[in-house]
């Protein structure tokens, strides 16, 4: 059912009459400042909103969201957001989080074009290039592409880990760490994938085992 604009704006003048009547200091709140301790790092799926999904309310999570949850060490965009979030606004955890289900990561598994955005999405045909044997020899096509999506979480976690922004928190002994989850469609949960790393020095190492735990599951 199409919903027009203006019914948009009615919905979001209901939804401010029952927040200020459930709580009448929500605003004055929010007006003074975010003081969150998450960057979620996600995909742009309207399916996957970072804060209904963990249950915090704004100002509870600082977000960032491309096609297929990807961080490029090129993007300055994504990196701005890194680095705003960790030196400004202090986060204790930065949580990339894709999801099962993604079209994005279908498309660079399965080679189908759609426009301007095959480009972005070279970066996770790298990860499935990096793993192209082992994912060839997934029969369930399905299965194949949840395992190429967990694969692109850790891979992207790894980045974020890898970045000037983060390994420059570590290196000035700031607390914050880096985590890899992905997101059920078919049921609401998030999963961990093992990609935790919290210091400089055990990206690679938390990769290997978050890799190798994924590959023992098919």
């Amino acid at each position: 059912m199409a919903i027009s604009l203006n019914e948009l704006l009615e919905r979001n003048r209901d939804w401010s009459d029952k927040e200020r009547a459930a709580d009448p200091a929500y605003f004055s709140r929010l007006v003074a400042q975010q003081n969150p301790e998450f960057l979620w790092i996600g995909c742009a799926d309207s399916r996957v909103p970072a804060n209904e999904i963990i249950g915090l309310a704004p100002g509870e999570v600082f977000v960032h969201r491309n096609v297929a949850n990807v961080v490029a060490h090129s993007d300055l965009n994504c990196l701005s957001v890194m680095q705003y979030a960790v030196d400004v606004l202090q986060v204790r955890h930065i949580l990339v989080v894709g999801h099962y289900g993604c079209g994005g990561v279908r498309a660079a598994l399965e080679d189908i074009r759609v426009g301007l955005a095959d480009n972005w999405l070279r970066h996770v045909q790298d990860v499935r290039d990096k793993y192209r044997l082992w994912l060839r020899g997934i029969d369930d096509a399905a299965l194949r592409a949840d395992r190429l999506c967990e694969l692109n979480v850790v891979e992207q976690a790894l980045n974020v880990s890898e970045s000037t922004v983060v390994r420059d928190a570590w290196a000035r002994g700031q607390d914050v760490a880096v985590h890899g989850w992905i997101y059920g469609l078919a049921d609401g949960l998030v999963r961990e994938l093992g990609a935790d790393i919290g210091r400089e020095g055990e990206s690679f190492e938390v990769y290997e085992a978050a890799v190798a735990t994924i590959m023992q599951r098919t």
